[in-house]
């Protein structure tokens, strides 16, 4: 693998849910490897996007609420219009940070419904929406966040961990719907990762922290920058060959 397979020259990316924490991550990250990207969120996204920009970059910034199809759809027209499409596709909104953590009895209907529409919904929606335009360029890769808890069965947060487990599937799905296109549909699962939401959830206690780090091989708290190296293998040529996958990252907490 040479250096020149993991650049994104020339490529468009797409990252929802990218106006802080994880998203904007990965939203630098890729503009750095040579991408251009659109930054999209029920927020305001433009200050990262700014800052990609001030870089040297090459960004955009547009609110998208990926519950509902029109705002999605406007979101990838403005990928048409500002950089001419999309070549890549990061599923990253979703409802996790601002959860507490409760036993299942505790979870209303109506928390469990907003963590599907969001998580499972939104994902949809969004692959759904770019998917004409990667079919048409014969090329494409949509990388979609799950998370290390689906493997786990962590308690606590049962809508969360069933959502990402419905990512998964998904993944593994669309991928074989969408291979003979030329689209890779791949997953990434992160570990609990402290990025500004969870450090700000009283949920997220030192103690909870601490256990769950306390489960990992390599021993040590997970920065939102720990994802992005595995982020841009997916996103980028070094990985054409590889669809349909979760690949977890959480410092050896999950094997599988």
């Amino acid at each position: 693998m040479d250096a020149a397979s993991l650049r994104l020259d020339g490529k468009i990316a797409l990252v929802t849910g990218a106006a802080q924490g994880i998203g904007a991550e990965y939203a630098r990250a890729l503009a750095g490897a040579g991408a251009a990207v659109l930054l999209s969120d029920i927020v305001d996204a433009s200050p990262v996007a700014e800052a990609i920009v001030r870089a040297g970059g090459r960004a955009e910034a547009v609110r998208t609420d990926v519950t509902d199809d029109a705002s999605v759809a406007a979101m990838m027209e403005m990928a048409e219009r500002r950089f001419g499409g999309a070549d890549i596709l990061v599923n990253n909104a979703g409802l996790f940070a601002t959860l507490a953590l409760k036993p299942m009895d505790e979870i209303p209907s109506a928390e469990w419904d907003r963590v599907m529409a969001v998580n499972v919904r939104g994902t949809f929606a969004c692959c759904r929406a770019v998917l004409p335009e990667m079919r048409r360029r014969g090329y494409g890769k949509i990388v979609n966040i799950a998370s290390g808890t689906v493997f786990k069965g962590v308690p606590g947060m049962l809508h969360y961990v069933a959502s990402k487990g419905a990512v998964v599937a998904l993944t593994r799905a669309l991928a074989r719907e969408v291979g003979a296109g030329g689209v890779r549909v791949n997953c990434l699962a992160p570990g609990l990762t402290m990025s500004e939401g969870v450090r700000t959830n009283p949920s997220w206690s030192a103690q909870v922290v601490a256990g769950n780090v306390a489960s990992r091989a390599l021993q040590r708290e997970a920065h939102p920058s720990d994802l992005t190296g595995t982020l841009l293998f997916l996103c980028a040529a070094a990985s054409d060959f590889m669809t349909g996958q979760t690949v977890v990252v959480d410092g050896g907490s999950v094997m599988h």
